[in-house]
């Protein structure tokens, strides 16, 4: 038989995030907001301290506050920069972030 359940299937994003992430110093502080983010059920993120930032790709029922908790959690703050692909879920998210006119 080949029918067999993974316990992580591979993540078909359907956005990602970009985040501002605000008071990582070192590698360990990247550790700790990679792994708040990546607890998020259908994310999957990862944090850069040089830009100081997060790209977090996620399904469609992930809204920006629940990854803006998560930065939280670890103890930073963070703020949307850019959204691109399914919109935010109805209510959540805080639609920051995107440029719709044309370039120039």
């Amino acid at each position: 038989m080949s029918t067999r359940t993974e316990p992580h299937a591979p993540l078909v994003p359907l956005a990602e995030v970009d985040l501002a992430v605000e008071g990582m110093t070192c590698a360990s502080c990247v550790s700790r907001v990679e792994k708040k983010l990546n607890q998020v059920p259908g994310v999957q993120a990862t944090v850069n301290l040089a830009t100081e930032s997060a790209h977090v790709e996620l399904a469609e029922d992930v809204d920006n506050e629940a990854l803006l908790g998560a930065v939280e959690r670890a103890g930073y703050t963070a703020t949307v920069t850019r959204r691109r692909g399914a919109a935010a879920s109805p209510g959540g998210g805080t639609g920051t972030g995107g440029h719709t006119g044309p370039a120039g």
